[in-house]
């Protein structure tokens, strides 16, 4: 059950985790032993701390869904203090931790993502949208049925929705609750596997499609890189496991692809090289006089997945949803994340993410700029430019980050999730999300 704390949490931080991993934490005793007799990566232990399925966080979860039976009127509300309260009541009659926005807004959070895409998409070729960790299938059956009732018949009749799944139990529920509107199966398809998996996506598809992700980038695996002060060279992170059972960090020069590839898009050069003869100076009189550590965290998860997405899908448009900053973050490093457990009912938040053994969260801020910057990379525009290739072999994106609000009132009816006296929670209290979008184009001008 929610406390008051676990509400105040909900919408000061709007935490919202992806379909598949909710539930509750399970009595079970958390594993001390995520990182062997070999030392890995940060972001090889944050995916055991988060995905392993024995120790794994979200394999301590119970298979329940966030789920509402019917939608919020939210018309119904005279304000803040009568939607809140509601909102408790939920909580407290269900057996899950967190809703999705998608859910808590349904049908109008999903109507809006399908009116981007129908403004955006040419509608002369069939419709064909994946969508990434669909959880419950909420947002799938939105957008279908928003596109069955406003796009011309020809679109729907010739849509493609396939669901991109790594839970069995949930690729399951997808397909009933997309059910229940007939005329959608027909149309509508879910894979239960790894999107990351390059082989799941078989031959190149060159047709032009749509790939949803909402709240996938914030739980996906980052780097850590550390300098020691401001002139000493950029090191990976590593997680050991001493012979008491105690985790520590462990420094090594960077050689890892990913690492090196995320620094060469954030143009992160090399602390004892570049710059000037007095800029260099200077730094050292700074580093001698106040040394100052260094802490990066690098998305090279979501990096990962990018490239898997334009390598199979080159001609794919995005939309991307997730917390552009998070508060109250105790880990020191830009882009640090949340790492945030439950205790008797209670939020918790660890100082440490080596405090993360099976029992915490991890979750990130997205940077939308670096995201915008990893989207051109592996759409292969960025690196050509670099390499010094011709313009016209480029394939630079349009892209555009919005605000979940200003999202909404460009794409969506906030009309409809606004109370009696004008609050209106879908835009005053997901004010720490973005949204992006990205779509294909060869004017390089």
């Amino acid at each position: 059950m929610a406390s008051s704390r676990n509400l105040f949490s909900l919408f000061h931080r709007h935490r919202v985790i992806p379909f598949e991993f909710l539930g509750q934490p399970s009595s079970a005793l958390f594993s001390t032993h995520i990182v062997g007799d070999t030392p890995i990566l940060v972001r090889d232990f944050i995916h055991k701390a988060l995905y392993d399925p024995n120790v794994g966080y979200f394999s301590q979860k119970s298979a329940s869904v966030g789920v509402l039976d019917s939608s919020i009127k939210f018309n119904r509300f005279e304000g803040r203090k009568a939607y809140m309260k509601h909102l408790d009541k939920i909580y407290k009659q269900s057996d899950v931790s967190w809703f999705t926005p998608v859910e808590l807004f349904k049908p109008w959070y999903a109507h809006g993502i399908a009116e981007s895409i129908l403004r955006t998409t040419n509608l002369s070729v069939p419709l064909k949208i994946y969508e990434i960790g669909g959880g419950s299938g909420t947002c799938a059956k939105g957008i279908l049925d928003y596109i069955k009732l406003n796009a011309p018949t020809r679109v729907y009749d010739n849509i493609s929705y396939t669901s991109v799944e790594i839970s069995s139990s949930l690729a399951a529920k997808q397909i009933q609750t997309v059910g229940e509107v007939d005329s959608h199966l027909s149309k509508f398809r879910v894979e239960h596997r790894d999107a990351t998996d390059r082989n799941g996506w078989g031959d190149v598809n060159e047709q032009p499609c749509w790939v949803i992700m909402l709240e996938v980038l914030d739980n996906l695996p980052h780097d850590l890189i550390y300098s020691e002060n401001q002139t000493s060279p950029w090191m990976e992170v590593w997680v050991e496991r001493k012979q008491g059972g105690e985790l520590s960090e462990l420094y090594r020069p960077i050689e890892d692809s990913l690492i090196k590839s995320c620094m060469e898009i954030i143009d992160m050069p090399d602390a004892t090289t570049g710059g000037s003869r007095v800029s260099s100076a200077m730094k050292n009189i700074w580093a001698k006089v106040l040394p100052k550590p260094r802490w990066c965290w690098l998305p090279t998860g979501c990096l990962k997945l990018l490239e898997v997405l334009h390598g199979a899908l080159p001609k794919m448009s995005l939309i991307a949803s997730d917390f552009s900053y998070l508060p109250d973050v105790k880990i020191p490093g830009e882009r640090a994340p949340l790492v945030s457990t439950k205790k008797d009912g209670s939020s918790f938040d660890y100082n440490s993410y080596l405090d993360a053994k099976g029992d915490a969260d991890i979750f990130f801020p997205t940077d939308f700029l670096l995201l915008e910057q990893m989207d051109h990379y592996c759409s292969g525009w960025m690196k050509q430019q670099k390499d010094g290739e011709p313009l016209k072999r480029g394939k630079k994106r349009r892209t555009l980050s919005l605000d979940t609000a200003a999202f909404m009132e460009e794409f969506g009816l906030p009309t409809k999730t606004r109370t009696k006296d004008g609050y209106n929670p879908l835009l005053d209290d997901f004010k720490n999300t973005k949204v992006y979008l990205s779509v294909p184009t060869h004017n390089v001008k």
